[in-house]
């Protein structure tokens, strides 16, 4: 899992049935202390993220095991809105 921001959309009119009544969110990496790290991923919402929010996303078969993306073929699932974290008692975000 990683955290991110929701930094754009992605609309896909032709694509596998399978991913039919997906969204698709583009994300950039966030390192722990709230800083942009260097690339981006694609990942299905299961949870209605939106723009300039902080999420966390899994990737791999985890991406799979939600009520959204079960034995769908994505990589990548925003899982989580993120309200806030803190690191070593500092508090690094905060919505």
């Amino acid at each position: 899992m990683f955290l991110g921001k929701v930094v754009g959309t992605l609309v896909a009119t032709q694509k596998e049935t399978s991913l039919d009544g997906l969204k698709f969110l583009v994300v950039r990496r966030l390192t722990v202390d709230n800083e942009e790290a260097s690339g981006y991923v694609v990942a299905a919402d299961a949870v209605g993220a939106g723009l300039d929010e902080v999420v966390m996303v899994a990737t791999g078969s985890s991406a799979r095991q939600t009520k959204f993306t079960d034995k769908r073929p994505c990589d990548a699932v925003i899982m989580a809105i993120v309200d806030s974290w803190e690191v070593a008692g500092d508090e690094k975000y905060h919505k």
